[in-house]
């Protein structure tokens, strides 16, 4: 009994050592980028991190007042990109984040019908610009986009979610 005893302390204090062993020895985040691209090729997330899933997150109406699901209420592709990542920069505050401990990221567009229904890529990217791969914010996170055929939303173009990881304080 004794000797079962030491054992079940002993593995005990193993299985804490091996759960704060990795924080006290956690690598940087690594990001494998083509040059001029917005994201990042691969990422990639050692032990030691915290990760963190944040939701899919839809534009606010840039006019409230307009009617529901016309144009003028949500706003085009760039102004709902924009929206979006502003609620999601909020989001990662409130965390403790920022966009530079983002490492995945996954874009749900709508066809616009004032582009004959086609996705406004271009637009959603010169708002992505602005966050990632910047002078004062370079990480850029792994990327996904996909066509959907609509959103939650009525009139919605954009939808954003995000994956972010922050080290484990030793």
């Amino acid at each position: 009994m004794q000797s079962l005893k030491k054992a079940a302390s002993f593995g005990a204090a193993a299985a804490m050592l091996f759960v704060w062993a990795p924080a006290a020895n956690a690598q940087d985040v690594t990001r494998l980028g083509s040059s001029g691209s917005v994201i990042a090729d691969a990422v990639t997330v050692p032990p030691g991190y915290t990760t963190y899933y944040i939701s899919g997150t839809p534009a606010s109406p840039v006019d409230p007042s307009a009617p529901p699901g016309s144009p003028q209420r949500m706003g085009d592709t760039p102004a709902q990109t924009a929206s979006s990542l502003d609620k999601i920069e909020k989001i990662l505050a409130q965390l403790g984040l920022n966009f530079g401990d983002v490492v995945k990221a996954t874009v749900f567009m709508a066809g616009d019908p004032a582009k004959n229904g086609d996705l406004d890529f271009s637009g959603m990217n010169s708002e992505w610009r602005k966050r990632f791969g910047t002078q004062s914010q370079p990480n850029k996170p792994a990327r996904s986009t996909v066509k959907v055929a609509s959103l939650v939303t009525r009139g919605g173009l954009v939808e954003i979610e995000m994956v972010a990881v922050k080290k484990i304080a030793p």
